[in-house]
Formats: structure tokens, C-alpha cells, sequence
């Protein structure tokens, strides 16, 4: 077994409750609050349940649930549907595997039912911190989201799946061994490419379940006894980093401040319904506008000036569907200016096909710094009508760590997606579940708020 997997391994088996910071503990829950209320809001969309209705039917003992409903199925097919409803309208946290929150919580929640004895919201949250900071480490060792990204991969899926299988094993306590059985194991799952970038396809919405998916079933087959290749990580053919990074990779990184830099501080929680990488040209027009007190009638023209990556990310103006509208850079500053904010509301299928719409997507122009890096927001230029220009590159969106939602935005956010689903009063237990969820002694009433019946 090499040195990188056997110190991820032990550190995932070994790490508890009491080792993470107060600090971290309070942001973990945050996340949970946070995930929780993407994934109600995503759980009863066409989609959700098109794939509910694809699985739902499997026999299976033990059985777990379905959020935002009554029905149950097996654990991994649990983590799957759920992963799915939390990626659904972009609303999920991001800075992670990419999307950590819609993978590791959808994989713990499933796993409550394999354990063997009750779990407290301790063990709950030290299993979702390790999941974020396993599914990070493995991302920054392909090299970083940028150059990772840029070959195609979706890391979200490639390398959530890693995040998964480790807060499966820290829930399920697995031992050293197993927990490196399992990683290796998630490798073979790995997968997950940015097609869908170029038709605005749905098979985005299914990575973040694959990944969740596939973390319960390393995690379920290593406890179990099956193994999984010993050099995931090693510079060896058919291993990991060298078929999925092989010009970006740094393996080091797995292991770099182990323990000591909890990756989950530095996930941000979105404000917006569409990708994160248009959230800070959103935050720099709505700046604008306030500033100057303008208004959608008074804009003549808005320029963007931006990296080649986020062009190719973002830069597409095909509104057909939901999930090419939330990766339009164009339809993010538009909705803004027009309708004053960029939430799910901005997205619906009347917003998308509105006249005026059309006409301010039409004043949009998007142009390529070449000097730029992969990492750099963008540079918003509002022009009016009457001649006036102004500029503003805002480097911090909100939602970032440096950034945050405030707390009452935070729990705003929450409601308004769980009430989507869920009746004010259970919206309301669940919200205060989640925030006192270190003084919980069974996770499986957290379940229970999670049912819709």
C-alpha cells in the first residue's frame, strides 16, 4: 500500500469528533443546513423523479429514503436519487470536490441504515468534514478544479466520488484497511465529462448521485472484504492520478496539511441558481446598477471581459433548458438586471422565453482576456444609453469563505427551498436539528424530518 493511501486511509479511520475546530463544526453545519434545502428543492423536479421512478422498485434490505417524500429504496440507489435532487438547480455548495455537499451528504444520509449501532450528529459531521476534505485533497492532487476541469473531467463526479466513500467509512467505522480497500475501490467508479456543456444536456444533474452512489458501494464492498488496487495514487499505468491528470497531477497534495487545513473552509454557499462561475460578474452588474442607480432600461450595452475557460464554461446563450441557462455567463447578467436577482425564480421556463429577455441578451458581449488566468473572475463594463460607462471586477463573490452568506440569508435560502417540499413546521424542526446537530444523540430522526408523508 503506498504512503499517500495509507495516510488518508488512517486519517479517515483514525479522525474524530474531538479533533475538528469549533469553527469547523459551525461551517460543517451550515453546509448541511445549506445541502439539505438544495436538495428539497430539487427532489420533486421532472428529473428527480424520472430517475426516483427508474430505481424505485429494486427490492432491498435495509431500505433508506427518498428526501422530500415517503418512498424508500437500497442505501446506494438512495444516495444516487438524492445526489441527483441536490445538484438539480445549481443552489447546491461549491469550492469542494467541486460540489461536495451534493455528494457526501446524500452518501452519509443513505449509510445510516448499514450501521450497526446508533450514530450521533457527532460522528454525522465528522464523516460529512472528512468527506469534504478527502474529496478536495484527491481534486487538488489531479492539479487543482482548473487544469482538472479543463481536460474534460467533471470533478465533481471523478473526484466526489472519493469524499463519498471516505465519509461512508468514517460513518460506518471502518478500520485502516477498509477504508483504503474502499478508496481504491472508488477509483474504479470514477468517471464523469463535460459534454453536456455543449447541448445543455441533464446528465450533469446525475454525476453528483453517481459520485454519492458510488461512495456507499466502495464503502458497502470493503467492509465486505473486497479490495481495491493498492497503487490508486502511485505514478503507475492504469492508476489514477496518471490516467485522469497526467500532465497536471500532484500527489502530494493528498496528503499536504493533513489534519491541519480542513478543506471545507474553503467551500462557498451560493446565492445564486446558476453555475459559480458566473456569481461574480452577478454580484459586479447588481453592484453597478445599485451604484449609479441604474436601471434595465437605461443599459445599452454590458461587456464581460473574461478568461478563455470561463468562455468555454459559460458562454454559451442556449436557454432550451434549465440546465444550460444556469451555465449561461449572458443569461445570469441579463436575469439580473431585468428581474433584480439571479435565484431560481430568474429561471423558470416564462423568465427564459420573455421578449425582454431576449432583448437584453442581445446588449451582452462577452470578449477573451488572453491575460486572464483560469482562476480570475471576470471584468463587468456597464455602458448606458446616454453614454456613460463604468467598470467593476468583483474577486470575492458572495457566498465565498471571505465572503459569506450572512446567517439570516443563510436560513432564508433554507426555507425557501425546503418549503418547496416540505410544511413550515417540519421546514422549522429541520432547521433547528441541523444547528444543534453536535447535541443530537440518533442521527435517524434527522431522517424522519426529511419524509414528506
Amino acid at each position: 500500500m503506498s504512503q499517500a493511501m495509507n495516510e488518508l486511509a488512517r486519517f479517515v479511520a483514525e479522525t474524530r469528533f474531538s479533533d475538528l475546530p469549533d469553527a469547523l463544526v459551525s461551517r460543517a453545519k451550515r453546509h448541511i443546513l445549506d445541502t439539505f434545502g438544495a436538495t428539497l428543492a430539487g427532489s420533486n423536479s421532472p428529473i428527480a423523479r424520472s430517475v426516483q421512478q427508474t430505481v424505485i422498485a429494486e427490492g432491498c434490505a435495509p431500505v433508506a429514503s427518498i428526501w422530500g417524500s415517503d418512498r424508500q429504496t437500497s442505501p446506494r440507489n438512495a444516495a444516487w436519487l438524492n445526489g441527483v435532487a441536490a445538484h438539480m438547480y445549481e443552489l447546491d455548495d461549491t469550492g469542494g470536490c467541486d460540489h461536495s455537499g451534493a455528494v457526501v451528504l446524500p452518501a452519509v444520509i443513505a449509510a445510516l441504515p448499514l450501521c450497526q449501532e446508533r450514530v450521533s450528529g457527532e460522528a454525522l459531521i465528522t464523516a460529512v468534514v472528512l468527506g469534504y476534505d478527502i474529496g478536495r485533497r484527491v481534486l487538488e492532487a489531479c492539479g487543482g478544479y482548473a487544469p482538472h476541469n479543463e481536460a474534460g473531467w467533471h470533478s465533481t463526479s471523478t473526484c466526489g466520488v472519493f469524499g463519498a466513500a471516505a465519509a461512508v467509512c468514517s460513518l460506518l467505522k471502518l478500520n485502516q484497511n477498509q477504508t483504503a480497500q474502499a478508496l481504491g475501490i472508488a477509483a474504479s467508479f470514477s468517471g464523469g465529462l463535460w459534454g453536456f456543456i455543449h447541448d445543455g444536456s441533464q446528465s450533469k444533474k446525475l454525476h453528483a448521485g453517481r459520485a454519492a452512489e458510488g461512495g456507499v458501494l466502495a464503502a458497502m464492498l470493503a467492509q465486505k472484504g473486497l479490495s481495491g488496487p493498492s497503487q490508486t495514487f502511485e505514478d503507475v499505468w492504469g492508476g489514477f492520478l496518471k490516467t485522469l491528470a497526467p500532465h497536471s497531477r500532484q500527489p502530494e497534495a493528498l496528503i499536504a496539511g493533513l489534519g491541519q487545513v480542513w478543506k471545507l473552509n474553503r467551500c462557498s454557499i451560493k446565492p445564486y441558481a446558476s453555475c459559480r462561475g458566473t456569481h461574480s460578474a452577478i454580484d459586479a452588474i447588481g453592484l453597478l446598477m445599485a451604484e449609479h442607480d441604474c436601471c434595465a432600461a437605461d443599459i445599452a450595452q454590458i461587456r464581460v471581459y473574461l478568461n478563455p475557460f470561463l468562455l468555454d464554461m459559460c458562454g454559451n446563450t442556449n436557454l432550451e433548458s434549465l440546465a444550460a441557462a444556469q451555465m449561461s455567463l449572458p443569461y445570469a447578467l441579463a436575469a439580473r438586471a431585468l428581474f433584480g436577482h439571479a435565484g431560481l425564480e430568474a429561471y423558470d421556463g416564462d423568465k427564459r422565453t420573455s421578449a425582454d429577455l431576449a432583448v437584453m441578451l442581445d446588449r451582452i458581449e462577452l470578449h477573451v482576456d488572453s491575460q486572464q488566468a483560469s482562476s480570475d473572475e471576470p471584468v463587468v463594463e456597464l455602458e448606458t444609453l446616454s453614454g456613460e460607462r463604468w467598470r467593476r471586477q468583483v474577486t470575492v463573490p458572495l457566498g465565498s469563505p471571505q465572503n459569506p452568506l450572512s446567517d439570516e440569508d443563510l436560513l432564508l435560502k433554507f426555507r425557501q427551498l425546503a418549503h418547496r417540499v416540505l410544511s413550515a413546521e417540519q421546514v422549522s424542526k429541520l432547521q433547528d436539528y441541523c444547528l444543534t446537530l453536535e447535541g443530537q444523540t440518533d442521527a435517524t430522526d434527522l431522517v424522519n424530518l426529511l419524509i414528506n408523508r
